[in-house]
Parts: structure tokens; sequence; C-alpha cells
């Protein structure tokens, strides 16, 4: 998402480059290519010229420093008002009530019925909550029977009538068999259209004014663009809705919406979905999108999914083993297992500064550790504890039983005892360092 927005800005600001100070003719030349950088990424037209008004006010306002070139000056401002146009700070979704309930609307195929899933498996996992999902969908084939499967998939029960066509009446029911059964949030799934039509609307109004959700919350495809953002209009008009949810960013989206939504309703982003995993889902923050778009990375976001997997116990166990240099396969297995619930490898390491657009063009495959696996899982319980007796004929036989050729196994036990060795070192020298501070 956003590289090509992120390609055209940087190339605007090399206007400015061995300019030795800010004028309106270079600040000019520089954002029209900025609001051409915008269109091109289909932010509305007002959204783009308010965007380069204001940055141009700021810059022609601001005495350069010495030691601050006028092209970093302009990264400077254009950060901070795309923070800004998005949001500028991240807004926490409503979770007063007992029971929460939490309304999703917007139209079908938007991604509200998987959204649903992820959500409830975020309040359950990160906040302790005990969700409770709504099938109010009683129009597209096979929408309850998806979100059986996604409750079942994250450990969360769904209330559905099978026989009921009132969507209100199943709100309703469901309120109250969440309050007998000690559910503390309800997450409604409610029916969308391909289109806005009325009779959506006034179902999803009724839903709405019977039961009084703390927060309603309207899910929109990125990938439709400037679309997005005339559909969230129509439906804020008719709900008042509090926050937006952006579906899909890990696609080819273009960032268009992201970048106008919050303008034109005056409603937060809440949250963005980047994977068709349940564990896809992260909270928006305005100033970490803004980094990315400017190729800055976002190690923030980063170490919080690392830590998201982290185990103290775990680790202090694994610190241990490293020492006594007993680091084996099965630990190794237990590492790329972590790696893999972070999320997307493509979207992690966009979020390292500099090798998000390294790896442009290159297509990282979430399979990358499928071969290391089937490798590792071809080894006998012993060999993954004893690596140092894998000769030449337990190797062959891995190959074997692993589909792959011994030369891949050969390069993997390599990259595991040399892994091996940098983590004992490191080990070493933390311990060095302790004594030292003594």
């Amino acid at each position: 998402m956003f590289e090509s927005l992120g390609e055209r800005l940087e190339r605007s600001f090399k206007i400015l480059k061995g300019e030795g100070k800010i004028t309106e003719v270079n600040v000019a030349e520089t954002l029209k290519d900025v609001r051409k950088a915008l269109l091109n990424a289909d932010v509305n037209y007002k959204v783009a010229k308010t965007f380069t008004d204001t940055v141009k006010e700021k810059a022609l306002g601001q005495n350069v420093l010495t030691s601050v070139k006028p092209s970093q000056l302009m990264v400077k401002i254009v950060h901070d008002e795309l923070a800004q146009l998005m949001g500028g700070t991240s807004t926490d979704i409503n979770l007063d009530g007992k029971p929460s309930v939490i309304l999703m609307s917007g139209l079908q195929g938007s991604g509200k019925t998987t959204f649903s899933g992820k959500l409830a498996n975020m309040l359950k996992t990160k906040k302790s909550k005990n969700p409770f999902l709504v099938a109010c969908d009683v129009y597209r084939p096979a929408a309850i029977e998806q979100l059986k499967v996604l409750g079942e998939q994250i450990g969360v029960p769904v209330y559905s009538e099978m026989d009921s066509k009132d969507p209100v009446s199943i709100a309703k029911s469901a309120i109250e068999e969440a309050k007998a059964k000690g559910h503390d949030v309800v997450i409604i799934d409610t029916a969308g259209r391909l289109a806005v039509d009325e009779q959506m609307m006034n179902e999803i109004a009724a839903i709405k004014a019977a039961i009084h959700p703390n927060e309603i919350l309207f899910v929109v495809d990125s990938m439709t663009g400037q679309d997005a953002v005339n559909t969230a209009k129509e439906f804020n008009d008719r709900l008042d809705f509090d926050g937006v949810v952006l579906t899909k960013l890990d696609g080819d989206t273009r960032g268009g919406a992201a970048l106008s939504i919050r303008s034109v309703v005056n409603k937060p982003i809440k949250f963005i979905g980047t994977g068709e995993k349940m564990e896809a889902i992260d909270v928006f923050h305005p100033e970490r999108m803004a980094d990315r778009i400017l190729g800055m990375g976002d190690i923030v976001s980063l170490v919080e999914r690392a830590q998201e997997q982290y185990d103290e116990n775990e680790a202090r166990k694994l610190q241990k083993k490293i020492s006594k240099n007993q680091f084996d396969f099965n630990d190794f297995m237990a590492q790329i297992q972590q790696v893999k619930k972070m999320g997307n490898l493509k979207d992690l390491a966009s979020m390292i500064p500099g090798v998000g657009k390294a790896l442009k063009n290159v297509d990282i495959d979430d399979n990358a550790f499928k071969s290391v696996e089937a490798i590792i899982y071809s080894m006998t319980p012993r060999e993954r504890t004893n690596p140092a007796i894998l000769d030449s004929s337990r190797r062959m036989r891995i190959a074997k039983g692993s589909g792959t050729d011994i030369q891949e196994v050969n390069r993997l036990i390599k990259q595991f005892d040399e892994t091996r060795k940098l983590m004992r070192t490191i080990t070493q020298n933390q311990g060095k360092l302790k004594l030292g501070r003594r």
C-alpha cells in the first residue's frame, strides 16, 4: 500500500534538493508535484488542494536552519500534515456498555463479516474480553455459516436464528442472550448491498434505534478508492457512525481512501485490515502511517507485534539454553512459528526503514518457511535435539523425507549453526556487560 504515492512524493522533494533556501517559486513547483501525486493516489481533489495550501503556508512561514536542508524541512512538514490529515492520533473503540454493543455497517464485499471475526479475536486475546458474535445478515447466501466458521476458528460463540428474517429482532434477542451468558462485548454483523439503497439504510437505521449501540463502525474496502469516501459520506449522513475500518490495505491500493475519508466525514479511522488471517488487524496510527508513506518504516508497530508473541518465561529458558550451547532445532522451529504469527512477511519488512523500498519488486512468499519446516519435521526427535549427529546419511534421508535436495538440507544446517554461534556470542557479551557494571 502507498508504494507509488511514496515514490511520487520522494520525486517531488528532489525538486528542492540542492536549493539553498525555500522560496515561493521552488515551493510552488514542489507542491504542484505533490498535489499530482495525491490525485494520482485517488485522494479527493478538495482534500489534496487544502493539504498542499496548508503545507505551502507552513513552509513559507518557516526559517530554515543552516543545519537543515530545504528538502528535509519539506519532508517534515508534509509528514506532519499527512498525519494530521488522517486524524493526528489514534482513537480508541468505545467499550463502556454492559455489554458493549458494536454495530458493523458497510457495503456487501467490504469485509464486514471477516472484520467482525478479527475484532472479536483482538478483543479476546489483547483486551481479555468475552465477545459474542451476532449474525444479522439474513440475505447473503452462507453469511451466517461464514461467521460461524470464523467464530469456531477463534473460539467465540455466534448467535443466529435460521428461521427469522427480522434483523432487528435477532439483534435484540442476541443482546439478551449475551447478558444471560456473561458476555461483555456484542459484535453485530449486518447485511450489506452491492450499492447504497434505501432498504438497506432503513434496516440498519432500525437496528441502531432498537439496540442503541455503544459503537458503530463503518467498514470500507480501501481498494474502491474515491468511491469508498462517497459511500462513507452517505452512511454517515444516515447513521452518524463513530469510526471507519479500512480493509484490504495489503492489496494493490493507492491509499486515497485513507487520506481522504477523515476530512470528508470528520470521523476517525480506528482500525485497518492488513491480510486474511484473523490476527491481521491493526489499530490505525496516523503518524505511523505517515512514516510508512514517506519510506521511514514503522519500527514501533514492528516491536509491538514482536512483543505480542513474546513470552518472558520462554525467553529466559531459551537464553539459558543458548548460553549452554543447547539451542536445538525444536527451539529454531519455535522461533519460526513466532515470526509467522507476527503477520505477512513483506508487510513486516516494510516496517523497517529503507527495507520496504529495497523489497518493492521482490515477491516475499508467506510460504517461505515451508521447506525449512518440512526439513525439520523430517528429522527424528533425537536429531532435532542433537544436531551434531546429522551425518551425510541422515541428511540424505531427511532430504528425501522432506521433498527437498541435499543442498537445501546442508544450507539449513549451516545457517542453523551460524545462528547458534551468533546467539551464544550475543548472550555471552550481555553477561560480560552485566559483570562490568557491578
